[in-house]
């Protein structure tokens, strides 16, 4: 029978559940158009089906592909009443007394398909007693036309909250705005400032061995300014911002639809399972870099008035100049500013987990995508993907910029220049000849330099993961999108590799303020760039991406 130029089966009104009705009516090409002789072109598959309910006029929101293909698959998934009516549409030809009469029939097929399932439970449940309470709960809730609206068996079955240092790590980034920690980390910043200020270290000069005397203050020490009112909070910013964006959309733009809800949980359980990470982070950063270092660095030299191996800065000016700063405030203030120096560099290695994390999610989610059966889909990898990959080179070159504050400090404190400004316009000029280059060193004990040597391996182990495996997930859409990712992808790592030169050659060669400006430029040029190629992507990847 012929119905708007399309093949019509009548109701079959039988007792078919829901998949095995789907499946003989795809078959028999019910709802396709004829040909001349007035036979099916074929069989639905889940794309054609899929495409044919996008394009009806009404269905504005269209359909995912991956939720068609989950219909025709014997599992507990139903079908959703909006999609029932879309699916009746399809069969009944857009006749409406048809449409009306498949609906019925779907529905009906739908209520026997979950009774089937039920019962199924229900054997099994008596052969496993001991989970007989919650399978008894969950079995209600399993098929998608079961759900009420606004309610999910998440819910009903919700755990006993627990302690978990990943789930709480991960909340500190992504259930606020993404200035919340960016912005308690740069106002703990200033009062540290202002205290300085008020305690007067903020700018003290110290005579040296070789006599010249040496800015010392707090202010002066870019390691503790313009590292933790800069660097750190655009860092925290760039993680917190992808953080957000790929729980709130960008899961679902390469996920499943119907599982929009559980993705949720679904990317907790991956967050989880590094919960080993997050807790070394945690002992490494608080106990043994705060605690162990204040000790050392801090406590001990000021309660024996014996410097030993380190400098006299403003940390431990009070053994010196006690009419400037007292041993107990030089105590609590060193106390408070190392707690806070390790609380905020915990954040910086649960950025760099959470952003191992989240390409490792996309990974999998993108080798589940077929390449060639969607071209939107293969678009939308390649737009979340190097959206990613923009966020994660931003962060890695704030990473390497906030070792390289580290080691601008602590390399001066063994020169003898008498400010920082002042050694690096020396070093920089000694190139050009028109100053002599200072070569006198101290001999003293620098641990800053082993912290952010750490820094600058983890950094690059996120960044050349991430790299990888994005490289890897365009790979699989063809050698269109993995040409464009290449290009992009060897600018990246270009920055990426002049910055960790400039921090190997920090005080090592005369002139590495000169390659230090370089890599200063290239460095804001790669902050900014990445959003530009985003932008080009967008108006031109649907041009040069085809399916």
């Amino acid at each position: 029978m012929i119905k708007n130029g399309k093949y019509f089966v009548p109701s079959l009104d039988d007792d078919r559940d829901l998949k095995d009705l789907l499946r003989q009516l795809s078959a028999a090409g019910a709802g396709r158009p004829v040909d001349k002789d007035g036979f099916p072109m074929g069989p639905w598959t889940p794309e054609l089906l899929a495409t044919a309910i996008s394009e009806i006029e009404a269905n504005q929101a269209g359909i995912d592909l991956r939720t068609v293909q989950l219909w025709y698959q014997d599992n507990e998934k139903g079908i959703s009443t909006e999609n029932i009516r879309w699916l009746a549409r399809v069969f009944g030809c857009d006749d409406p007394t048809a449409t009306s009469q498949w609906q019925k029939e779907l529905i009906s097929a739908q209520a026997r398909l979950a009774a089937k399932r039920r019962a199924q439970r229900k054997k099994s449940i008596q052969r496993d007693p001991p989970e007989s309470s919650d399978a008894a709960v969950k079995s209600n809730y399993d098929l998608e036309a079961d759900f009420p609206q606004g309610l999910s068996s998440d819910k009903l079955l919700a755990p006993k909250w627990r302690f978990s240092l990943a789930r709480i790590s991960d909340g500190l980034f992504s259930r606020a705005s993404p200035l919340d920690l960016p912005a308690s980390v740069f106002a703990s910043t200033v009062a540290l400032g202002l205290s300085s200020h008020f305690l007067g270290i903020h700018s003290i000069v110290f005579p040296q061995a070789n006599g010249v005397l040496k800015q010392v203050g707090y202010l002066w020490a870019p390691n503790w300014t313009v590292l933790f009112m800069v660097f750190m909070p655009l860092y925290l910013a760039f993680v917190s911002d992808l953080v957000i964006f790929w729980k709130s959309a960008g899961r679902s733009q390469l996920g499943h639809k119907d599982e929009e809800k559980k993705g949720g949980d679904i990317w907790m359980r991956k967050v989880e399972a590094f919960s080993v990470t997050y807790w070394s982070a945690f002992l490494v950063c608080l106990p043994i870099a705060t605690a162990l270092q204040w000790i050392d660095r801090c406590l001990t030299p000021l309660l024996t008035g014996d410097a030993g191996d380190y400098p006299i800065e403003w940390a431990r000016l009070a053994i010196e100049r006690p009419e400037v700063i007292s041993i107990p405030e030089a105590i609590a203030f060193t106390g408070l500013a190392y707690l806070y120096m390790g609380v905020t560099f915990f954040f910086f290695f649960v950025g760099l987990i959470l952003l191992f994390t989240l390409v490792s999610d996309f990974w999998e989610l993108a080798r589940e995508v077929e390449p060639w059966a969607d071209g939107q889909n293969q678009r939308q990898i390649y737009r979340v993907g190097l959206k990613l990959m923009d966020g994660i080179f931003r962060c890695c070159i704030l990473g390497l910029l906030i070792a390289i504050c580290m080691k601008l400090q602590s390399t001066f404190m063994l020169s003898s220049a008498a400010s920082i400004v002042s050694w690096m316009a020396s070093d920089f000029l000694s190139v050009l000849g028109d100053h002599e280059k200072l070569n006198e060193w101290f001999e003293y004990s620098m641990p800053t330099n082993y912290s952010s040597l750490l820094i600058v391996l983890a950094t690059c182990t996120v960044f050349l993961y991430g790299s990888v495996r994005i490289h890897a997930a365009f790979s699989l859409q063809g050698e269109v999108v993995r040409g464009r990712y290449r290009r992009k992808r060897g600018l990246m790592l270009a920055v990426i590799a002049l910055l960790v030169i400039v921090y190997v050659l920090i005080g090592a060669i005369a002139g590495f303020s000169i390659l230090l400006c370089i890599g200063l430029m290239a460095a804001a040029y790669g902050l900014i760039y990445p959003s530009i190629a985003t932008w080009r992507a967008t108006d031109e990847g649907d041009k040069q991406i085809v399916s």
